[in-house]
């Protein structure tokens, strides 16, 4: 892919202007002069006959390609593409002008000063005029040629267009029928080389030859620079294809139908329509939608093709059926019925088959998304899901391939693919509620690639099908690793308190029965030593019970039980020596999970103030809004640095509350200290 390039400081300024408007200027100068040759040019004579007719329309020419070679110019005096097209124009202006200059001032008897040059201008050296263009289409949109291998041989191009016009101008004429024509003093041939005479045709047959070689090489870098464009520079080869594709499309016009002045009409929408499509491309190549542009025109070029073969067959059948020449009132008649009954239905129909040619089906935005729902609720597999999502995007823009990637737990990725991956992809992402859970990943080249504001708005309508298929995926996933952990979780605290029943409060009780039974077997024969053996029994239970009151505290917090919530958060702040002011209200009834997950919640937040906050005091706040505990936490220490990682402690802030299906969010306002903010949704009413 080539750079795009540079317009920083380009634009010439004061004199430097004056300097790139020479040419054009000196274009517009020759107009009026060529125009009032012409008006005093005789009826008949040779200069008549050679030139043809005035040379003041070609001037025109030169005047609208020097105008365009002005703008470019202006806007980039570095850019050589401009200097070529000045060129080019003034290659125009100058042969209209020798057109002229023959025309006037070339009679059997008498010939203007310089009419050999004028004559060798207008018959030899005009041959370059092919060149020039192919020049043009060498250098075009970047004003270099294409680099790597294509330099060299580019410039071996031009060194072959350079030798096909310098072997038509040495070519020996060997037309004798201008020699009686012309004066005394007038050479037709003065750059002949008489050394090649007998060889005249030959010479300039390979002429041709090298130069239409030359012209399809042009056309071949033409082509190779499209497919190696991409984006901006792309739309700027799109503006050269379209111009291209109206001169067909008037050729074929004049072809099939009689238009007064096609000769030149044809010429100079030839020579000014590609470089005014090129100046657009270079200046402003974004002054209407290029995509747009060509779409219409090809319906266009479609439709008058089509009309002109229905007029032609219907027209010919009636002649068969009439037997007998129309007359052309009867003839515009059938014509315009024609058109009448085809033109609204074949626009219409002409119109949706070259879109989807180009740009696939996304002009029928309803029929992708309601496709691509229809197959997603018929579908429960993620895989499939994510199938469909890809395919239904290639379908919509008509694009060769379409990768749909959406990342899943434990650093697992689903990638789903549609086609084979060109070499050059984009990147979009997926998000769903502003978190990004995957991407979508399109060609980066091609006339489908592009996307107009209308494309994005279908694509967006594509991606959150797919956000949702892969967000559903993901829960699905959650749910499932969730039951799982429950399970697990339920096991194995199961396990741990059999553990703790059957290996300690087990035993100890067992012990106990047998010391009491020995103490009431001893209690009458030896009072003392029953009564020792009742004080152990009364220190073991009070370890047993000790051992009870852990096994409870690990199922629930006791000062919940004794204190509520409130009371339990002012107790560990006590403990921990950080002031604690609570807002609450009076009647604040949780469920049970809320409650040990606010109490564990703030219990770590305020272990953090106490041990790495340096703060003086801890503000509490509790409310209940829209069946949701917000739990706030702020104290006015030191913060959290910016960049610092997330401890264990923070970490478990985070899932005590995801498991409640709620969220925790820390942070550090600019005045300083540390605001913890949990939102806890109440499941169950208290």
């Amino acid at each position: 892919m080539q750079p795009e390039p540079r317009y920083d400081d380009a634009r010439p300024r004061g004199l430097q202007v004056a300097g790139v408007l020479v040419i054009p200027a000196l274009c517009v100068v020759l107009l009026p002069v060529a125009a009032w040759i012409d008006m005093g040019a005789p009826d008949r004579g040779p200069g008549v006959d050679i030139a043809g007719g005035p040379g003041w329309p070609w001037v025109v020419d030169g005047v609208v390609l020097g105008a365009l070679a002005s703008v470019i110019l202006c806007h980039d005096r570095k850019q050589r593409f401009g200097w070529v097209l000045a060129l080019f124009g003034l290659f125009w202006a100058l042969d209209g002008f020798s057109q002229s200059y023959v025309h006037a001032g070339l009679t059997a008897d008498h010939a203007w000063p310089g009419m050999t040059f004028m004559l060798w201008f207008l018959d030899r050296f005009a041959s370059y005029l092919t060149s020039v263009v192919a020049v043009l289409l060498l250098v075009f949109p970047t004003g270099r040629f294409l680099p790597g291998r294509w330099t060299p041989a580019s410039w071996c191009a031009v060194g072959v267009l350079g030798l096909s016009g310098l072997l038509i101008i040495v070519a020996p004429a060997e037309d004798e029928q201008r020699s009686g024509m012309l004066p005394p003093g007038v050479d037709q041939d003065p750059t002949t080389i008489h050394a090649f005479a007998g060889h005249g045709p030959e010479l300039v047959s390979l002429g041709i030859t090298l130069g239409v070689v030359g012209f399809f090489f042009s056309l071949l870098t033409v082509v190779v620079r499209y497919r190696r464009s991409e984006g901006l520079m792309r739309d700027r080869m799109r503006w050269l294809l379209w111009s291209v594709l109206v001169i067909v499309v008037s050729i074929v016009v004049t072809i099939v139908a009689e238009v007064p002045g096609a000769d030149y009409t044809g010429a100079f929408l030839a020579t000014v329509l590609p470089p005014a499509a090129m100046t657009v491309a270079i200046v402003r190549p974004q002054l209407v939608s290029i995509q747009d542009l060509l779409s219409r025109t090809l319906v266009l070029a479609a439709l008058v093709t089509v009309l002109v073969l229905a007029d032609a067959a219907v027209l010919g059948l009636l002649t068969l059926v009439l037997d007998d020449a129309l007359t052309q009132a009867q003839v515009v008649t059938v014509v315009l019925l024609v058109a009448v009954l085809l033109y609204g239905p074949l626009r219409s129909r002409l119109s949706a088959a070259v879109r989807r040619l180009m740009l696939g089906e996304r002009g029928n935005r309803y029929d992708a998304v309601a496709g691509l729902a229809s197959t997603l609720e018929t579908t429960d597999d993620s895989t499939e899901q994510l199938s469909a999502v890809a395919r239904a995007v290639a379908s919509a823009f008509g694009v060769p391939f379409v990768s749909v990637e959406v990342d899943r737990g434990h650093g697992e990725r689903l990638v789903t693919t549609y086609g084979e991956r060109p070499a050059q992809v984009r990147t979009l992402p997926i998000t769903y509620r502003d978190v990004t859970i995957g991407r979508l990943v399109l060609p980066a080249r091609g006339l489908r690639s592009r996307l107009s504001v209308r494309d994005e708005e279908l694509l967006g309508d594509l991606v959150r099908q797919a956000a949702t298929a892969a967000r559903t995926s993901q829960l699905a996933e959650e749910v499932q690793r969730s039951r799982e952990r429950l399970v697990t979780a339920r096991e194995e605290e199961r396990r741990r308190i059999r553990r703790d029943l059957h290996d300690g409060l087990g035993p100890a009780l067992s012990g106990i029965v047998f010391q009491l039974e020995a103490a009431r077997m001893t209690v009458e024969r030896d009072p003392a030593r029953a009564r020792d053996q009742v004080e152990t029994v009364s220190a073991q239970v009070q370890e047993v019970v000790a051992d009870v009151r852990r096994l409870v505290h690990d199922l629930r917090p006791p000062a919940l039980d004794d204190r509520g919530l409130v009371g339990a958060l002012r107790q560990q702040a006590e403990s921990l020596d950080v002031p604690l002011a609570v807002v609450a209200p009076d009647d604040l009834r949780l469920p049970a999970a809320v409650e040990v997950a606010a109490y564990r919640i703030v219990g770590e937040a305020l272990t953090n103030v106490a041990r790495h906050a340096a703060a003086s005091q801890a503000r509490l706040d509790l409310a209940v809004t829209d069946d949701t505990l917000v739990v706030e936490l702020a104290d006015d220490g030191r913060g959290i640095p910016a960049d610092r990682a997330a401890g264990v402690g923070l970490v478990s802030l985070r899932e005590r509350a995801a498991e409640l299906g709620g969220t925790t969010t820390i942070s550090s306002p600019p005045d300083g200290g540390t605001v913890v903010r949990a939102r806890l949704p109440l499941r169950s009413p208290a």
